[in-house]
């Protein structure tokens, strides 16, 4: 199996591997995840149930076990790792796009999927992105921009990118499965 990165200044470390087949971007954690030390806890975030109800999970896992993502394939990080909050109270000099690159660069994930707009705008440098898979590459990854998992953006919620991107997935596991 292969093993995380992880560094002492994250208030919660990457979950990275070379070659996963699709990596989670945030901004940053929430007040809820920082204090329970796993992505996406706060009970009212859709992030865990979504990524069964595509497929992307056996199960629906609980936040503590997001470590377990790593042999699904499936990696996590955030953008902000030393700042907690929603994307208002950031310091925008903390969201460090440079280090992204510099981590897809090092991992050659086969995709990243952006949690939320403003993410992907500040690590794709596109003012409004749109949902769905991008027609640029970010630095040789295929890039999925998310509806917003988090309750504050449910007026905002759609599945069919979280959909595109568990397909996406689903294909190169099926090309791997035909190829062995």
């Amino acid at each position: 199996m292969p093993r995380a990165s992880s560094r002492n200044n994250h208030l919660i470390p990457d979950l990275l591997a070379p070659g996963l087949d699709l990596v989670f971007c945030g901004t940053a954690p929430s007040p809820i995840s920082f204090k329970a030390r796993a992505y996406y806890a706060n009970p009212g975030n859709a992030f865990w149930p979504t990524l069964h109800a595509v497929g992307l999970t056996p199960e629906r896992l609980a936040p503590q076990r997001f470590p377990e993502l790593l042999a699904l394939g499936l990696g996590l990080t955030d953008l902000n790792k030393t700042e907690v909050g929603s994307d208002h109270e950031l310091t925008p000099a903390a969201m460090d796009a440079t280090s992204l690159h510099a981590k897809l660069r090092r991992y050659r994930p086969a995709a990243i999927a952006f949690t939320s707009k403003n993410a992907a705008s500040l690590a794709l440098g596109i003012k409004t992105p749109v949902y769905g898979r991008q027609v640029e590459l970010l630095e040789g990854a295929v890039a999925f921009v998310l509806a917003s998992p988090s309750g504050r953006a449910r007026s905002f919620w759609t599945l069919a990118p979280w959909k595109e991107a568990a397909d996406f997935v689903a294909e190169r596991r099926r090309r791997r499965e035909r190829a062995a």
